[in-house]
């Protein structure tokens, strides 16, 4: 049995962000296949065998499927402990990590899919479309730094790398597309510079993927 992970991903996912980092963490080879939201490569008959949900990341392992960035993170996580642990030991300590992720990938990115920009904006670019994406990200970004201004150190949970660090720079790479001002949150713009100054952040970004089109909007 081939026991390579394969990831279904799309280069401007940030949910997909988040897994690309997470297997970049866990060291874990794996193989990218591309699924074009702007072609409408999730809904393609192929690719709802694969997920029957229609969204990337999808992670194929060991004869299953997972979907959802932070059930992949987890999955990872428990799969491979040996590996950089992703959640802290203490239950105290994983409920705040889990806390500060999901601050991001429950209230913060649901308002700037891809499906909620085009039902409400006509699309994830145009005027209308950039006062949304940059207002509820401007006002979740506010939230999100009190709470993170209780929890750093080094990094979003003290000075161990986290589940909750993964979920930082795609969204504030969503958020500069947007002309959200990163400055205005000071421990946000600290831990995003010093996560993008490593390795498994660089490699995985959305502008270094293989479908990664030549002019990004």
């Amino acid at each position: 049995m081939n026991t390579k992970p394969i990831l279904y991903s799309f280069w401007r996912s940030s949910c997909s962000w988040r897994a690309r980092i997470a297997l970049a963490l866990k060291g874990i080879d794996y193989e990218y296949r591309s699924v074009d939201y702007f072609k409408d490569e999730n809904h393609s008959p192929e690719y709802l065998s694969v997920n029957p949900a229609g969204l990337v990341p999808c992670l194929v392992h060991g004869g299953n499927s997972f979907s959802e960035s932070l059930a992949i993170i987890e999955y990872l996580d428990e799969k491979f402990p040996t590996s950089r642990k992703l959640l802290p030991e203490k239950p105290e300590d994983r409920a705040k990590v889990r806390a500060l992720a999901y601050m991001i990938i429950s209230n913060i990115f649901p308002t700037q899919t891809l499906r909620v920009m085009n039902y409400y904006c006509g699309g994830v670019r145009g005027e209308k479309a950039d006062q949304w994406g940059h207002h509820f990200m401007d006002t979740g970004f506010e939230a999100f730094e009190r709470m993170l201004v209780k929890t750093a150190g080094k990094f979003a949970f003290g000075d161990n790398l986290t589940m909750a660090d993964i979920c930082i720079p795609p969204q504030v790479f969503i958020a500069r597309l947007y002309s959200v001002d990163i400055s205005k949150f000071p421990t946000i713009e600290r831990i995003d510079k010093t996560l993008m100054e490593l390795p498994e952040f660089q490699t995985t970004h959305p502008t270094k993927q293989i479908d990664t089109p030549a002019t990004i909007a």
